[in-house]
């Protein structure tokens, strides 16, 4: 898709939202990839009067709000908080064109460019390659939004950046090594001893750990059988993964049965 030589374009600034299905307009309208977004009026949908519906050439109307809407500045578009509802970019506007004071309503539009907030970016390569997998079939340039400078990820004419792609790397190994730091169980960590109660690391090695249960009961759990639940962002594991081993604390209120299993001290979640 190319833009016609024989005008020169408008560029603004808007924001659309991504799926599996493309990107689409705040209002649902979708956009594919190297093909024009041409404006429709839908004035007869919001005011109940089908007079009020006019040509497709002739939306935009000046006294319509019919059209495909940008923003003319970057600072307009971040203080009016569009950043936060989806992907940013910059769009061309030909055709009709009205002027506002702050932005344009446009016949026909395509994105001329994409900039990806860094903190939206999904964590792993493989999610952030399907993500730059439907954004590179519109054949626009792709950047991280970086606060120390836009970096490329993908140019319509090369193709993927070696900058780009070093960065998302880079990133990816850095948040890799903080996840795993935040999930390194350790002493003074709490697990969670499923349909029983909450345990407490005292001391950690490669294969067992030892924690306390109530200040009262010393427990031995195999390493391998403690796990990382990210949706009750904690550690987890069930209840016949657990050994006592000797009472911390005289009290008959921690017992064991004949397999070794705790069958009193740990109260129910």
């Amino acid at each position: 898709m190319s833009i016609p030589d024989y005008i020169s374009p408008i560029v603004g600034y808007r924001v659309w939202t991504l799926s599996t299905m493309g990107l689409k307009s705040l209002c649902g309208e979708p956009w594919h990839p190297r093909q024009p977004l041409a404006a429709r009026c839908r004035a007869s949908a919001v005011v109940g009067r089908a007079e009020a519906v006019h040509d497709a050439h002739d939306v935009p109307q000046a006294n319509c709000t019919c059209g495909i809407y940008a923003v003319k500045t970057l600072d307009h578009f971040r203080s009016a908080g569009y950043e936060r509802f989806g992907i940013c970019g910059e769009v061309f506007l030909w055709g009709k064109v009205v002027e506002h004071e702050l932005g344009y309503r446009a016949q026909l539009a395509y994105p001329k460019n994409f900039f990806l907030s860094p903190d939206a970016l999904p964590f792993t390569l493989a999610e952030i390659q399907s993500r730059l997998n439907m954004l590179t079939a519109y054949r626009s340039d792709v950047f991280v939004a970086d606060p120390n400078g836009n970096i490329r990820l993908w140019a319509k004419d090369s193709g993927y950046d070696a900058a780009g792609l070093g960065y998302l790397i880079e990133r990816s190994k850095q948040d890799h090594d903080r996840r795993q730091q935040e999930r390194t169980l350790k002493k003074g960590d709490r697990v969670a001893i499923l349909g029983r109660g909450i345990a407490v690391v005292e001391h950690v090695d490669s294969k067992w750990i030892q924690a306390v249960v109530w200040n009262k009961c010393e427990l031995r759990i195999a390493r391998k059988e403690i796990v990382w639940d990210e949706g009750n962002m904690r550690w987890e594991t069930s209840h016949s993964s657990v050994s006592q081993t000797k009472p911390k604390v005289m009290s008959s209120a921690c017992n064991t049965d004949q397999t070794g299993g705790i069958t009193h001290g740990l109260h129910q979640q």
